[in-house]
């Protein structure tokens, strides 16, 4: 077999197994283990230690570092803008013949003076311009996102606002969806259900992003960038 052949076919196995990639994880979003206190031993000789205890009854809202809360996404943002302008602006200037000594100066000697080439040429003269500018813009956007992904308390701020953050990595054929989330939540807003709303998280990071072979698809290419940019840069 040609080797030239044999180079091409093992690129191409290359590039193929890079298409079905597992997905990658990403540090600013990753979680935080809880931090284990190990109980000091007390050689008291009573039943119950402190530091032992369990509790039968409690709320099982998140409220430690490590716990998990679940957020559902409810974005739904909209927003519009018109903007019209119109600017006209119109000049005119005249200026007679002066009067010198009770006379109108006049150039009648022919020559090579542009004044003087003609005539019965004067000093008055007529200036006039007109300058008009009409703009009109109008820009209309809309986004929805809708789930759920499950966070992690990173820290306890000390009022007792939680700062979590996240995400859900989804492998799909030959592609990969990321949804990651970042904020601050606070207890009151958590229900009985240990969930809260994505828009009562303050400071709010969400990014819903995707790769392989779909999300390239839609993206043009560095050749492609290279020439919009050097025929029309602005």
């Amino acid at each position: 077999m040609n080797k030239g052949l044999t180079g091409l076919m093992i690129l191409a196995a290359i590039l193929m197994s890079g298409c079905n990639t597992a997905p990658k994880r990403d540090p600013m979003f990753a979680p935080v283990r809880p931090v284990y206190t190990k109980p000091q031993v007390v050689n008291n000789g009573a039943i119950y230690q402190a530091g032992q205890e369990r509790t039968w009854f409690e709320d099982m809202r998140a409220r430690r570092v490590g716990d998990l809360i679940t957020v559902k996404l409810v974005e739904r943002t909209e927003g519009s803008k018109e903007a019209n302008s119109e600017i006209k602006k119109t000049q005119d200037l005249s200026i007679t013949n002066p009067t010198i000594l009770g006379s109108t100066p006049q150039f009648n000697v022919p020559g090579i003076v542009p004044l003087a080439s003609n005539n019965g040429n004067t000093l008055a003269s007529t200036l006039g311009s007109t300058s008009s500018f009409k703009g009109e813009g109008d820009a209309d956007q809309s986004n929805e996102l809708s789930g759920s992904v499950t966070v992690t308390v990173i820290e306890v701020l000390p009022n007792g606002y939680l700062v979590v953050r996240g995400e859900k990595r989804i492998g799909i054929n030959q592609g990969n969806e990321y949804v990651k989330m970042s904020g601050i939540v606070r207890p009151a807003d958590i229900d009985s259900t240990n969930t809260v709303e994505s828009t009562k998280i303050g400071d709010a990071t969400i990014l819903y992003v995707g790769d392989g072979a779909v999300a390239d698809s839609s993206v043009m290419g560095w050749l492609a960038k290279f020439f919009v940019s050097a025929i029309m840069p602005f």
